[in-house]
This record gives C-alpha cells, structure tokens and sequence, in this order.
C-alpha cells in the first residue's frame, strides 16, 4: 500500500471504519518482546494498547527456554562472576559475520542490563543469571561458561487470575502428568529418583504440590523457563494498565504525511481503526510463517518446517511494514536460527514438532547418522549448528536420523518420548519411533544401507567404550559436556550403542526464529528504503533484523536483544515528539 492512498484515507474518516480510541502507543505481538515494549511504556505514564492475534499471550517465548542472554550484566557482578563488554565485543567479533550491524550491537550491549535492572525495578520480571550455561563457543576470546544467560526466577501463575487460562501453556512434550513443568535443577533428581533417598523425596514433593495445583487449574500453576518469563510480563502489562485486546490481527498501518498514526483492523465484523500518537512497535515474531517471504531468506532444502508458534496473523509484521516502505535485509541462505525437528501428530489431531535442543542428542549413547547411515556431524554442538550441517549436507542428511538404545531411552528419552516411559507402543505404531530388536533391521525399517549403519555404531562404540570419539570429539569443549550427563566417565557425551532394542526418529531442520527481519537503527525505528527512519514505526523481536546476523553465540540470542530493543523502542518513543 502506498504512502500517497494512505495520505487520502487515514483511516478515520473511511465510511467503511470505525474510529477507535486514541493511545499513546500500540504493540503489535505479546511475545516477550511486545510486552516488554507495553509494559516499559505503561510503566513510563503511556495509554498502552497492545494487540495480539491469537487467543493466547505470550507468543514463542511461552514455549521455549527462556534463556536471556545479556553479557556483563549485573547479576553475574552480584555472583561474584567477572564479564566486560570488551570480552563481550571480542566474542562476537569471533562468531557473528561481518555483514553484522555494528551500531545494533553497541545499543544492545550498552543497553541490555539497563533494560534489566529497569525491568526488576518497575515490573513484576524477576531474573536470575544461570551460573553454569557456557556460550556455544568456549574455546573462542571472550567466551564465557556462564553468568551471561539470565532466566526468569519461577513464576506461580495463580498471580494471574481468571488471566491464567490465557497464558500460552508449555509445549505438552515438555511436562510430565499431563501439565507438570519441571526446572533444569529437578531433572537430575526425577533421573536420580528410584536411586536416591533424597530425589525421590524431591519429586514427590513436587508431585504432591502439583496434585494440589490440579485441584483449581487445568495445569500446574508453579512455571518455569519461558512460560515463567511470559507469566511475569503478563503480570506486568495487567499491573500496570495495559489494555490488551486478544484476537486481533492487524490489516494495515495507518501512514499520514510519511507518519505512522495507527493501525487498522477487523473487530466483530466492523473496520477499526486506532490512533497512536507516539507510535507503533511490531513484535508479531517475525517471518517464520509468511512463506513468501520465508522463500527468499532460507535454503530451498530447508522447506517451511518452524517450531516457532504460528499466529495464524492476516500478516507478519515485516508485511504491514513493507507496506509502508519499509526495507528488509537482502535475500540470502542466513535467514533463520535452526534446532533438529522430529514430527508427530498429538492425540488431537494438531500437528507437533519436538525441538531437539538439548535433552536428548548430547547425552551419552546416541548418534545421529544421514541416508548412508553415517555420522556427519558432533551431535553435542548447539542446535543451531545442528541444523547448518544438515543443510550443508542436505542430499544425504535430510532428513537424519537420531540413534539409541533401550538403555538411553529409558534413562534421556528421545524427542517427544519421555525418560522412563513404560508404554512407547503408541509412538512406535504412529510411526514416530522406530524400533527394532538389531541395527541391521533398525537400517532396514529406515530404509538406509545396513553396513553403513553398522559399520558406523561398531566405530563408534569401539571408541566410546574409552570415552572417546576420534571422528567428532564430542565432549571435548564445557558446553558440550554441560549438556552431556555428568554421571558418566571420564566422557559425560559418549557411551557404546549396545542394548537392544534399538531406536531412531527421523529429525529435519526446522527454524526457531528467523533472523532476517526489518532493518532498524539503534533506537529500533524501522528504516525505509533510503535507509531514513520511519517516523513512529519501530520493530522488535523476531520482526526486526537480529543483530546476529545469522550466528547463534549462546543460549538466549533472540530473547535478549529482543527485550532489550523493546525497552529502546518504548524509550525512544517516549521521548520522541
């Protein structure tokens, strides 16, 4: 749409439309980046409106980790851990392309614990740093082995009301009994519970709180990871007044005189249309879904396949920018931000994808192998990485398959196949786990050369039997054993395949966010395309160009610009006349 048919219709005076109120600002997406960039600016004395299309809050964020990733933050400084923002410049010197935004990286690093601090100063956000989560890449200058992830301190979602049942909930193949988050600490214990006096005594407390919890909402109520972080921040847009209307998705944005004034949307049949005198924030979680668009900034090989949550929006947020004359970066294969995605059908009938991030393809006891039934990559390395070498390897590794044993699976699971599961039958029959009492019918059933399949497990069970893989080195960095199981030695990453049955799921690369995104300056206005800001349009989260440029240097690289950028943008606004 056209800057000049926008100036002959504003929107307001259209027979067609119904004028709504004014508000000083509308967010568009209740992601973590959306109602952090609400709640900052109610926060701040603004008239927020904040739309969101589905029927639920909390976007992505809701169903992921909720690693927050913020270098020389304050609370490592309070841990008695030492970071600098040099070592953090250093580090990304080393992992990010040089195509990267300078200018985006400086305001996030010089910003990016300000937006903490304000955020535990005048919202119901609580944060902890994660002592012990290393960036992806340890062995590069200004590494860290932790204190740079932050994570929402659990949340008890009763703070929330009759709002609770709005909150995004967990992915399913996350929880145990039906509802039941569980923290990365009691892990262990759950793993540890019939061996150990006092982890069986932990998660029978924790199973008898979550029986309580039953009794008055339809899923435990104490969260964790990110439904933790997009419960506190939905506290903190109620708290402070944001009005939030659920079910909307917006058809255009309302451009005067080159000024984005608002935005347009259909509300019970009727044409609506919303002032926002400072501005508009998009945040409706990027590209993943707008196939379009996604063509030219993935691989062809790596298809649609996304984990991210699809809002089922008449249009992304980089659409109804475009629209206006915004630019997005050049096309290019560095779009996405890739996990391994195995693919199931729920009881439902809904469609699943299980992220395999780090549950399962760094313990000890599995490989991953391509239509050979060879190894072609270091499974413990970061998803992202994962994923990048099934796309260079995209004629025989997609899709590939991730290999165990019965010991394995009963003890890490695999994908969607919880630890200690006694009744798998129902994966095996829909097909989602295969099964097969040798690896040679194992290959048959995949349809991949037995030889290669057995060849490869003797190789590496041969090494693994002395903690060892001389093809990869797995284990031989901290993330990797991190991620690894601690009760193993001397290598927490590797042990031999041998206890039949035998088992494989079938993993494709599949985007957790995309990385291309709107180009913003550092205040995260979106720019045109002479490279001049748009004046009152700004972009967050997913929907603006990451700052990574493509690179994924540790946990939480698209939550912790995210919010940063959210906090700038509301600022900025704020500030702006």
């Amino acid at each position: 749409m056209g800057q000049s048919g926008d100036r002959r219709n504003d929107g307001v005076k259209s027979s067609e439309a119904t004028s709504a109120d004014s508000y000083d600002l509308v967010v568009v997406g209740a992601g973590a980046a959306g109602l952090t960039a609400a709640s900052v600016s109610a926060a701040l004395g603004l008239k927020v409106l904040l739309l969101e299309c589905s029927n639920l809050i909390g976007g992505t964020t809701a169903i992921s980790g909720g690693m927050i990733w913020i270098p020389a933050n304050h609370k490592m400084a309070l841990a008695g851990m030492v970071d600098t923002l040099g070592n953090a410049n250093a580090y990304l010197d080393k992992t990010l392309p040089a195509e990267a935004d300078r200018r985006l990286r400086e305001a996030f690093l010089a910003q990016g614990d300000e937006m903490v601090r304000f955020l535990e100063a005048r919202t119901a956000v609580k944060l902890r740093c994660v002592r012990t989560y290393p960036d992806y890449y340890p062995e590069l200058e200004g590494a860290t082995a932790g204190g740079r992830v932050l994570e929402s301190v659990p949340f008890d979602g009763q703070q929330l009301g009759s709002s609770f049942s709005k909150l995004r909930p967990p992915l399913p193949e996350f929880t145990l009994f039906g509802g039941m988050m569980i923290s990365r600490e009691d892990i262990p214990h759950f793993r540890r519970a019939t061996r150990s006096l006092r982890s069986f005594v932990r998660v029978a407390r924790l199973a008898a709180t979550y029986l309580r919890q039953r009794l008055r909402a339809a899923r435990g109520t104490t969260l964790y990871l990110g439904n933790a972080l997009a419960g506190r921040l939905y506290k903190s847009a109620l708290d402070l007044g944001v009005e939030i209307r659920l079910g909307i998705g917006v058809d255009r944005l309302i451009q005067v005189n080159g000024r984005i004034i608002g935005v347009a949307f259909t509300a019970a049949d009727q044409r609506v249309t919303v002032r926002a005198r400072r501005g508009v924030v998009l945040a409706t979680g990027g590209i993943s879904h707008d196939a379009e668009l996604r063509r030219q900034h993935v691989p062809p090989q790596a298809g649609h396949r996304s984990a991210a949550v699809n809002p089922q929006a008449p249009k992304s947020g980089a659409r109804l920018a475009l629209e206006v004359g915004a630019r997005m970066r050049e096309p290019g294969d560095a779009g996405a931000f890739w996990v391994p995605g195995s693919y199931f059908t729920r009881r439902d009938g809904s469609e699943g994808i299980y992220p395999h991030t780090v549950t399962d393809r760094a313990k000890p006891g599995l490989i991953a192998v391509d239509a050979t039934g060879r190894r072609f990559v270091n499974e413990a390395v970061s998803y992202h990485e994962f994923g990048l070498a099934q796309l260079r390897a995209s004629a025989t590794a997609i899709p590939a398959y991730l290999i165990c044993d019965r010991r394995f699976l009963w003890r890490y699971g695999l994908g969607r196949v919880k630890p200690f599961s006694i009744g798998i039958s129902v994966h095996v029959e829909s097909g989602y786990l295969k099964c097969a009492p040798t690896l040679v019918l194992l290959a048959r059933a995949l349809g991949i050369p037995e030889h290669g399949l057995t060849g490869t497990v003797a190789a590496f069970n041969a090494d693994a039997s002395n903690g060892m893989d001389l093809e990869f080195g797995r284990g031989e960095n901290i993330y990797q054993r991190h991620l690894g199981d601690a009760e193993r030695k001397p290598n927490p990453c590797v042990a031999p395949i041998d206890a039949s049955p035998f088992f494989a799921v079938e993993v494709y690369p599949a985007d957790l966010g995309m990385s291309a995104g709107l180009l913003t300056d550092g205040n995260a206005r979106v720019l045109n395309q002479d490279g001049a800001p748009i004046p009152g349009l700004y972009a967050c989260g997913n929907d603006m160009d990451s700052l990574m440029a493509g690179a994924y240097p540790g946990p939480g690289i698209t939550l912790g610009p995210g919010m940063t950028f959210a906090y700038i943008a509301a600022r900025h606004a704020i500030a702006a006349t």
